[in-house]
């Protein structure tokens, strides 16, 4: 669980620096849009009160509640799951990286009611409206993570051997 906990803080920390460097010290809160690389990124300021691309953005403080609540509770989730059958390293790294994400997430609906994003890509002519922030894409790496490295497949059971069962349970 220490690898977890650790790969947890770090990511909160990663996701709750970038986005006071960019919203606050960048200003973009006021700037709106910076560009960096355009197309291909621009740091577009957008205040998420839903989930994915705006979804059940209700901008209600019962929804926000939920919001913050299904989160808590997937985390819970994660946690419990890798603490009752612990999957290799790289499954633990993931389930730390999907947790801090969400932690991040969950603060910024706490500070600010809705979620701070701000990163915008776009590419090949077409012009992305969404953004999206460090807490975002470590819930997704984390996610992905925990389907591949995760269950019975191979090391899944962080380097344990399984213990045999016996017959008829």
């Amino acid at each position: 669980m220490r690898t977890v906990f650790w790969a947890a803080v770090w990511v909160f920390l990663l996701d709750q620096i970038s986005k006071i460097a960019i919203v606050h010290l960048m200003d973009l809160r006021t700037l709106g849009e910076i560009e960096v690389l355009p197309p291909f990124l621009n740091l577009r300021m957008a205040w998420n009160a839903g989930i994915n691309f705006g979804l059940f953005s209700s901008h209600t403080e019962a929804s926000r509640m939920i919001l913050i609540a299904i989160a808590l509770v997937i985390v819970g989730f994660v946690l419990v799951w890798v603490w009752r059958d612990p999957p290799g390293r790289v499954g633990r790294i993931a389930a730390g990286i999907l947790v801090g994400g969400a932690l991040g997430n969950v603060v910024d609906r706490l500070l600010y009611g809705a979620v701070a994003d701000f990163l915008n890509m776009s590419c090949c002519g077409i012009d992305n409206p969404y953004a999206f922030n460090v807490a975002d894409i470590a819930i997704f790496a984390g996610a992905f993570g925990l389907v591949l490295f995760s269950g019975n497949g191979a090391g899944s059971s962080g380097g344990k051997a399984s213990p045999k069962r016996k017959k008829g349970t």
